[in-house]
């Protein structure tokens, strides 16, 4: 148990000695040899029994250490019980401590004597020292003997009740002992199961959760009420805990929500009938019901958001838990992100590495495109053993389409010259599926098959044969020469099943090879009596079909053979050879079926399905026993199907019952003003945005779409702040109460609003930020993931905003906001005013203002906003020389602008300039080469360009955080040319502001391998504030952090498709050098921009 460690651990440094004594020779010279072992230990144990009698604490306290030392080491020490058993009463808390391990260990083996102790133990269980309880619990439920189950069952209920999780953990445990012991306890245990499961206490939570699968895994209704706080608890409890959790929460949700797989599906469908003739009004009805087809239960997205961080786990059964469940659980567009996970898990020991191999050659068949990124993590090393390659075989040959077929075609060739034979053989059946699954790539493979027919091994001979075979079934009209080539082969392949399968190929396709067949015939008619029982049948067989069709050539030879399978010692040949006989030789005892021999023999038959051993697998649970040995075992509880209907979801609503009455009488006001389960509709939310957001104005089509975007991206924010912020149950009417009185505060502050627009007329909506303030105000329990979702829907909120704003006309006379500006309105959702002018940060938000707002924010989570950029670029990089593209040049630069077709997208702007003397048409964007991942969103195409003329478009562009190059073709008319599109990595880049305080405690969490540094020589010119601030914002779009210290400045920014901080720190040091501190997770992305800022400072 985990819990020995907290009670033992101060003793590991006494125990050593103790057990060097031990292991020192003590045989007496007089005793023989032979026996010198069993004297030595009687004697050991003699002095243990004298020590443990002693009257000093001192000795009896080094007597268990030794004894518990022998039990740590394996050996036997049972017959010391009577003398340990005496000193549980000791009042020495030391020794109480040892005896209870030792008595844990052997109370099962001498029930006899341990029942006489159980008065002591029933004291122990009053002992004030919890780790004594305990201990005494755990002997108490070890004594496996039915008439103390009363005893039992008494001790259980009160631990269940003590003060201590570590006792009431016991408790938890101690259930599934007695149950195990005697099962009519069941009702009982349920009141326990039932009152600890309502137990607030991360240690109590795993252990009480097992003895729930153990005692009643049916007993759902015991669930709904805890499932909020077990969702909530999960990132803190042990990982053994989290594990059972895992999987117990899994059973649980697939029999209270919907399956959000199946409407995927169904949206798909209805969009693909469209009727050409369909009215717009009609298809707008359409979608609308398209879009209500699904809708996801808050309490299914509280619980994948709140397993999401354990992907993180260094535990792997956790990490596999959590994948599990994503695939179970999740929509088949969220399910990916397990994929990376699984792929570290690879990197540990041979027994993980197996488990989660068979687990993702399962998924691989179903959902290709989830691990097709990782396909080289997956290739195979010469230090693997021979189960683990032939796993990633299997994956591989899963994964295997048109696209990179060639490359696994190259590396299975390598594996078939391996000199583990088994997994050679794997490697040739894998070659026989790739060939069958892809048939662009059938005849390269099977001639390669027939290359290997000529190798010196046997055993990749005969596997070849075998696949030959069946790939040849598909199509034996074009094949003619290869059943030749493997009937030459037959004189030297001695392996029974490659000759059996060269035997039944010549015989099924006798008449194609009408010469070789009756020659083949007659050299295993002369060796029949040598072969193999298997290759016999297959002679018999070849005999028979050649006599049906070739009767004058080999009549005799048939006979000859079928005599000697008369004789012949297996009774399966002579059994074979009567049968033919009867029904291919007539006579007047042949009946009606001798008529149809030909037909029987050689009917067509269907090619084989060569498939992967993994595709029945997929129904049992990913992760469990059941699945790695592809047979239920005992006690594997089956995942139900999804309900049709939902079950009601206010069963998981919590009514809590507060001591004070004033409380409970407030609490009965707002209930009645506003059921509780309002406080998880979606829908009640989306009325509040719409309404909020119906007083916005927008000045043309564009505008009002990038607001209903920016509607859709508050409603998720809202959604899940409203789910994480139940993280316990008396949290949840008190965010209740608070939404209420928010929902009042919106309707009193409309005349606020509309002053508000004089300083910012597009705003998020206040009613989503209202809620998320209040419900991460009283979620402070909830966990760190559930913070950085919402950082991120903020983020998505302030980008939306911005981009919105760009379109805009420049308000006149507008004024930067001082103190007296800044309304209650603005602390809950407050950005920088974004304006066309570049003006610095530190101009629109002062420090003290920033200081003001920071103490004033409602919200417990880093303020980090994305703010407008302070320095645009004016560098233009050559994208098509006007020579190379016979008249037409290209040059593009990065507007440092948020990009309008997309969050994830950099924004760029390409210029085209016609140098020619005639016009240009129809230039447009043609084929594109771009890495995986990387997505583009095209410009319009230009009808026409007319001469000297130049005209400025846009795209987008997602770089997925990284500087590879765009690759793509620029068309006209007439031609077409390869351009490239590369990102210096700081145009990658968003900036953000923050408070000192908050950049600090954001670093503080990105150390260690998040953070480069460098030392660097600052040029005298460039050691000013002003300079360095302008330098860096050159080179990369950065935001400005005020700081406190003249010496060090910092800059913040977010990687534009992840959203990962980017911390940028530059200290000045004396003697002309400063040191340049980037932290960021994308440690490559922070390399780079390291290497890319050094000489900016340096260089004069």
């Amino acid at each position: 148990m985990s819990g020995n460690g907290i009670g033992y651990g101060e003793q590991g440094g006494e125990v050593a000695p103790e057990l060097a004594q031990e292991a020192a020779p003590t045989t007496a010279p007089s005793v023989p040899a032979a026996f010198g072992l069993f004297s030595s230990d009687t004697k050991k144990n003699e002095d243990l029994k004298q020590m443990l009698e002693s009257s000093k604490d001192s000795a009896k306290l080094d007597a268990m250490k030794r004894i518990v030392g022998m039990i740590a080491k394996g050996k036997n020490a049972s017959e010391l019980f009577p003398a340990v058993v005496k000193n549980v009463a000791s009042k020495n808390i030391e020794i109480k401590k040892l005896v209870y391990v030792y008595l844990m260990r052997y109370a099962e083996e001498q029930q006899d004597l341990a029942l006489l102790s159980i008065s002591t133990f029933q004291r122990a269980l009053k002992d004030p020292n919890q780790l004594i309880r305990a201990s005494a619990l755990r002997v108490l439920s070890s004594i496996r003997v039915p008439i103390i189950v009363p005893i039992m069952m008494l001790a259980i209920k009160e631990a269940s009740s003590d003060l201590s999780p570590y006792v009431r953990k016991n408790a938890a445990h101690a259930i599934q002992k007695l149950y195990s012991l005697d099962p009519e306890q069941k009702e009982m245990l349920i009141e326990v199961i039932e009152k600890l499961l309502r137990d607030r206490s991360t240690l109590v939570a795993g252990s009480v959760v097992m003895a729930f699968e153990e005692v009643c895994p049916d007993r759902i209704d015991l669930i709904h009420k805890n499932y909020r706080k077990l969702c909530n608890l999960l990132v803190d409890v042990e990982e053994w805990g989290q594990v059972v959790i895992i999987h117990m929460l899994t059973r649980y949700a697939r029999t209270q929500f919907v399956s959000p797989w199946k409407t995927d599906e169904d949206v798909g469908d209805e969009y693909n009938e469209n009727n050409f003739y369909e009215s717009d009004e009609e298809q707008k009805e359409k979608d609308r019901k398209v879009k209500k087809t699904y809708t996801m239960d808050p309490d299914h997205r509280l619980l994948l958001r709140n397993t999401k961080p354990l992907l993180q786990s260094r535990n792997a059964a956790v990490v596999m838990a959590v994948a599990q469940l994503y695939w179970h659980l999740a929509p088949k567009s969220e399910a990916g992100i397990i994929s990376k996970s699984l792929v570290r898990l690879l990197r540990s020991n041979r027994e993980v590495q197996y488990i989660v191999l068979q687990n993702i050659a399962t998924m691989s068949i179903q959902r290709k495109g989830m691990f097709e990124p990782y396909l080289k993590s997956f290739y195979v090393r010469s230090t693997d053993p021979t189960m683990i390659k032939t796993l990633k075989l299997e994956i591989m040959t899963n994964l295997a389409n048109e696209a990179n077929i060639s490359t696994l075609l190259r590396e299975f060739q390598t594996y078939v010259k391996s000199q583990d034979k088994q997994f050679a053989a794997a490697t040739i059946q894998a070659i026989g599926r790739c060939a069958t699954n892809i048939s662009e790539v059938t005849d390269t493979c099977l001639n390669g098959l027939v290359c290997l027919l000529s190798n010196r091994d046997e055993i990749v001979v005969a596997e070849s044969v075998v696949v030959i075979k069946k790939l040849l079934q598909t199509q034996p009209a074009h094949h003619g020469e290869i059943i030749k080539h493997m009937a030459k082969l037959l004189d030297n392949i001695t392996v029974p099943v490659a000759r059996a399968s060269i035997l039944w190929l010549i015989g099924e396709y006798c008449e194609r090879v009408p010469k070789i067949a009756p020659d083949v015939l007659r050299k295993t008619a002369k060796s029949f009596t040598n072969e193999d029982d298997l290759v016999k049948l297959q002679i018999l067989n070849l005999g028979a079909k050649l006599y049906l069709t070739n009767s004058k050539q080999t009549k005799l030879l048939t006979q000859y053979v079928l005599n000697l399978g008369k004789y012949d010692q297996s009774y399966d040949i002579r059994d074979r050879t009567r049968f033919i006989r009867q029904l291919i030789v007539p006579n007047e005892k042949s009946g009606a079926l001798s008529k149809y021999a030909k037909k029987i023999f050689l009917a067509q038959k269907p090619a084989p399905l060569l498939e992967s051993p993994f595709k029945d697998r997929d129904h049992f649970q990913l992760g469990t026993l059941s699945h790695t040995l592809n047979s239920r075992a005992t006690g594997y509880l089956e995942l139900s199907d999804w309900p049709e209907v939902a079950p009601d979801p206010a069963v998981r609503n919590v009514e809590v019952a507060e001591s004070a009455k004033e409380w409970t009488a407030i609490l009965s006001k707002t209930k009645k003003e506003k059921p509780t389960e309002k406080f998880y509709s979606e829908s009640e939310e989306e009325e509040e945005d719409s309404a909020s957001t119906s007083a916005t104005e927008s000045e043309s089509g564009s505008e009002s779409e990038k607001e209903r975007k920016e509607e859709s991206s508050s409603n998720e924010s809202s959604e899940s702040s409203s789910s994480t912020g139940v993280s316990s149950d008396s949290e949840s009417e008190e965010s209740t109460e608070k939404k209420t009185s928010g929902a009042a505060e919106e309707s009193d502050s409309e005349d606020i609003k509309k002053k508000a627009k004089e300083i910012s007329k597009s705003r998020s909506t206040f009613s989503s930020s209202d809620t998320e303030s209040s419900s991460s105000e009283e979620s402070s329990s909830n966990s760190k993931s559930e913070s950085d979702s919402n950082n991120d829907s903020d983020t998505e909120k302030s980008r939306n905003a911005t981009s919105s704003k760009k379109g805009e006309k420049t308000v006149q006379g507008r004024k930067a906001p001082n103190k007296q500006d800044v309304f209650l309105l603005d602390l809950d959702d407050f950005y920088p005013v974004t304006t066309p002018v570049a003006v610095p940060a530190a101009a629109i938000l002062s420090p003290s203002l920033t200081a003001d707002l920071e103490g004033l924010s409602l919200s417990g989570s880093p303020v980090i906003d994305v703010t407008t950029q302070v320095f645009v670029p004016t560098k233009m990089h050559e994208m098509l020389h006007r020579m190379t593209g016979k008249g037409l040049s290209a040059h593009y630069q990065f507007s440092r602008q948020p990009c309008i077709f997309g969050d994830r997208m950099v924004s760029v702007q390409v210029t085209l300039t016609n140098t020619s003397d005639q016009k240009i048409e129809n230039i447009h964007i043609g084929e594109k080469k771009l890495p995986p991942g990387m997505r583009m969103h095209e410009f319009n195409p230009i009808e026409c360009l007319e001469p000297e003329r130049s005209v400025t478009v846009s795209m987008g562009i997602d770089f997925c955080d990284s500087t590879q190059t765009a690759s793509f073709q620029l068309c006209t008319k007439d031609d077409h040319f390869n351009v490239n599109i590369q990102p210096p990595v700081g145009e990658l880049l968003l900036p953000v502001t923050m408070s000192e305080k908050d950049f600090k405690k954001e670093q503080g969490m990105l150390t260690g391998m998040n953070e480069t540094s460098a030392t660097i020589d600052v040029a005298p010119q460039n050691s000013t504030s002003r300079v360095i601030t302008e330098r860096l914002m050159k080179a990369a779009n950065l935001g400005v952090v005020p700081s406190g210290q003249d010496k060090i400045h910092r800059f913040a920014a977010k990687t534009v498709h992840s959203g990962s901080l980017m911390l940028v720190t530059v200290e000045l040091k004396e003697s002309s050098t400063a040191q340049l501190i980037i932290n960021t997770e994308k440690t490559v992305i922070g390399s780079v921009l390291l290497r890319e800022l050094k000489p900016v400072l340096s260089q004069g």
